[in-house]
C-alpha cells in the first residue's frame, strides 16, 4: 500500500535527542543517569501521573513540576537543578537543517505532513522558532494544548483523524523506542530516529520508493 502521510516527532528528529544532552549532563555532574532521568521524567515508555507526564499534558504549569520533581529527587538523595539541567536539553545546537529540507520537500511532493510533539506549554514558542512550522506541516499535534501525550494510541489516532488519512499508509519517526511501539500498535509504520538520524531517513527514503 502507497505511504501517503509522514508523521514526525519534534525533539530527537528534528534536533539532537533532548535525553542524550540530559544523559552527559549527569555524567558530567558525576550521577547516575539511569536513575537521575526515571527521576526527571518518570517511566517515559508509559503515560502516568508523573510531573513531568502531568506537565506535558499541560495539567501544570513548569514550575510546579520542577518543584515536585526536585523533592522526588531528594528522596533519592538526589540534589538536581532542574534549571541547570534543562539547558542541557538537546537542541540547543538548533534545528537539523537537512530534517527541515527533508520534510519541506516531502511536502512539495504531496505527501500528507504532521507533527506530533510530547511538549510543554513553556517550551511553544521556543521550539516553533526553530522551524518553519506551517511551511512542513499539515497538522500540529502538541500534548499540552490536547492533553494526550505519547504513547497514549488517541494521540496517533486524533492525528490520523486530522489528516484523514488510515494508519497503513502512514509512517511515524520519534526518537523514543516506547512511541514507535505504540505507532506500530496504532497500525502505522514507523522508524525509530537515533543519534546518528541520517539512518532513519535512509530508511525512510527506502521505505517511501519501494512502496506500490
Amino acid at each position: 500500500m502507497t505511504i501517503e502521510a509522514v508523521i514526525f516527532d519534534f525533539g530527537g528528529v528534528f534536533t539532537s535527542s533532548p535525553f542524550t544532552g540530559l544523559h552527559q549532563w549527569h555524567v558530567d555532574k558525576g550521577l547516575d543517569p539511569a536513575v537521575g532521568l526515571r527521576i526527571v521524567f518518570g517511566p517515559y515508555d508509559q503515560d502516568t501521573d508523573h510531573p513531568w507526564h502531568r506537565v506535558e499534558r499541560g495539567e501544570i504549569a513548569l514550575e510546579a513540576a520542577a518543584e515536585q520533581i526536585k523533592a522526588l529527587a531528594a528522596e533519592s538523595g538526589m540534589d538536581l537543578d532542574l534549571r541547570e539541567m534543562f539547558g542541557a536539553l538537546g537542541g540547543a545546537d538548533g534545528a537539523r537543517q537537512d530534517v527541515v529540507e527533508i520534510a519541506l520537500d516531502l511536502r512539495r511532493r504531496g505527501y500528507r505532513t504532521a507533527l506530533i510533539t510530547n511538549n510543554i506549554a513553556e517550551f511553544s514558542d521556543g521550539w516553533r522558532a526553530m522551524i518553519p512550522v506551517d511551511e512542513i506541516f499539515e497538522v500540529v499535534v502538541d500534548s499540552s494544548a490536547i492533553g494526550i501525550r505519547k504513547p497514549d494510541l488517541r494521540i496517533y489516532e486524533l492525528t490520523l483523524q486530522q489528516l484523514g488519512v488510515a494508519p497503513e499508509v502512514s509512517v511515524f519517526l520519534d526518537d523514543a523506542v516506547g512511541n514507535i511501539e505504540a505507532a506500530r500498535a496504532a497500525g502505522m509504520h514507523a522508524i525509530l530516529v537515533g543519534d546518528d538520524h541520517t539512518i532513519a531517513f535512509a530508511e525512510l527514503a527506502e521505505l517511501l520508493a519501494t512502496a506500490p
